[in-house]
């Protein structure tokens, strides 16, 4: 159905009519009698075919002068969950740009500053020119057309979910000054922020949310998604103190220097009926609005396309819809990974409890359970050895942690959102006391890799051999390669048939 950007125009309407969730965040209709263009599971009246223009993106639709409906709001749409190789060489580096042009408007600063086509071609190691075409052919539109939109519907969000002053969500979104960000609004909605910020206020003038200081905002994925799984597997890792998971909602602290300078905290809750999940953080964290909600898309892995996962694992037992667990703080994750070195889980869940208690930040937050963050690098690297190990931590796991900690902030532009996972390994395993099995566990989690295939993984062998019969470590990995590039969920799967926590 989707060749490049182009569709058949008969079978993407079959899919408006169903109403299908699998093309959510990868097809969506303008209606040229309303200007408006919807996501495919829009609740709204059909519209006549003759009526329908087909895009495969809102930044297409937007360049069109359509502007996002307000019912079925497009800002919360999942991503497009493309994999992370592809055969044609120009579609891959036109897809690395979009995610270097968003991983640049995460990090940015108040100033607004536009990211730079010049320095990501660059990075990528071609010309602008040459880049800006094959992003044009791609995407169907200019890389400034693609941030103006992404910053556009960023600012629609949190106008709508939230009570952030009109000033602070145009500074948020990346506009330098009000004006130009009424202008740009304007321009693009046919309506000022204003006037979308009294619509949203007046339908929750009586709601408890309305006197709530608390930031809230509203995400969208595919249906279907394996909740339970994703939060048993969070809840068996959970730190005490750091985060926990009651019911359908996570919830957890945010350490200084993820967001911000300041510490945080975050909670998570599912929505099934509604395939959304509402994201509630500390006002504190409101100036990083844009890079939290984009982390904690990966986090939950919010994008996936869960028809193109359960295909390709169809030989594997587990329920549809797994997605792979990220993290919102790779620091964590990773000294995490390394106190769980050869310990159950329950036992490292124990090491990572008498870390944070001793070098954690005390944190008040709306929840007696949740009382601490997470030791920052600097902190770990700082503390005489002996300190750690008194903990009942190892020597040389103890030497590992403070190596990660101090080699931390030359490994930051190794995490950027989907960077090339195969340098951060070799970076880490360059470290004291981090084998290929941690490296790897880092890089799928920390990065949200989707193919990744933990070495000489015992769990991983055990559960193979009870499915497929007798194998040797080598030919299980040769095994696995049918499941590219969704081994790392293969991995999960395999884990699940255990019903072990080690």
């Amino acid at each position: 159905m989707i060749g490049h950007m182009t569709f058949d125009a008969d079978a993407a309407y079959q899919a408006i009519l169903a109403r299908d969730a699998r093309f959510d965040g990868r097809l969506f209709v303008g209606v040229t009698s309303t200007r408006v263009y919807c996501r495919p599971i829009c609740r709204v009246r059909t519209p006549m075919k003759k009526n329908c223009r087909f895009f495969a993106s809102a930044a297409q639709a937007e360049a069109a002068a359509f502007r996002p409906c307000l019912k079925c709001r497009p800002e919360i749409a999942p991503g497009p969950g493309l994999p992370w190789t592809v055969m044609d060489a120009s579609r891959t580096l036109a897809r690395q740009a979009a995610l270097g042009l968003e991983a640049a408007l995460d990090e940015e600063t108040a100033d607004g500053a536009a990211p730079s086509v010049s320095a990501l071609a660059a990075r990528l190691g071609v010309s602008e020119r040459h880049l800006r075409r094959i992003f044009i052919a791609e995407h169907g539109v200019t890389p400034l057309q693609y941030v103006q939109t992404r910053r556009l519907l960023l600012a629609k969000q949190l106008l709508t979910d939230t009570r952030l002053p009109v000033a602070q969500v145009a500074l948020t979104s990346g506009f330098r000054s009000l004006r130009r960000f009424n202008a740009a609004f304007v321009a693009s909605y046919r309506m000022n922020p204003a006037r979308l910020r009294r619509a949203a206020a007046e339908a929750d003038a009586d709601s408890d949310a309305a006197r709530d200081p608390t930031i809230s905002v509203t995400l969208g994925y595919r249906a279907p998604y394996d909740t339970g799984a994703l939060l048993r597997f969070l809840a068996q890792r959970a730190i005490p103190g750091i985060e926990s998971v009651d019911g359908l909602t996570i919830r957890r602290s945010v350490r200084a220097g993820c967001f911000g300078a300041q510490c945080g905290w975050l909670a998570a809750t599912f929505k099934p009926e509604a395939a959304r999940v509402q994201i509630a953080f500390a006002p504190a964290l409101a100036p990083a609005s844009a890079r939290l909600v984009a982390a904690a898309r990966r986090w939950l892995d919010l994008d996936a396309a869960p028809d193109s996962i359960d295909a390709a694992l169809a030989e594997l037992p587990g329920a549809p819809g797994l997605r792979l667990p990220a993290s919102l703080d790779a620091f964590e994750l990773a000294v995490r990974a390394v106190l769980g070195q050869q310990v159950t889980v329950a036992g490292a869940r124990t090491l990572a409890r008498r870390l944070v208690v001793t070098f954690g930040t005390p944190l008040a937050t709306p929840w007696s359970d949740i009382d601490r963050a997470f030791p920052s690098p600097e902190a770990l690297a700082a503390v005489p050895i002996e300190r750690i190990a008194e903990l009942g931590i190892i020597r040389t796991r103890a030497a590992a942690i403070q190596a990660l900690a101090s080699a931390w902030p030359s490994l930051g532009s190794l995490l950027q959102p989907r960077s090339d996972p195969e340098a951060l390994i070799v970076r880490l395993v360059a470290l004291p006391g981090i084998g290929r099995w941690t490296a790897h566990y880092i890089a799928m989690r920390a990065l949200g890799w989707p193919d990744a295939f933990l070495p000489d993984d015992v769990a991983a062998l055990k559960a193979m051999r009870t499915l497929f019969g007798p194998l040797k470590a080598r030919a299980a990995e040769a095994r696995a390669q049918a499941w590219q590039p969704w081994r790392a969920y293969a991995v999960l799967r395999l884990w699940n048939t255990l019903g072990t926590t080690t």
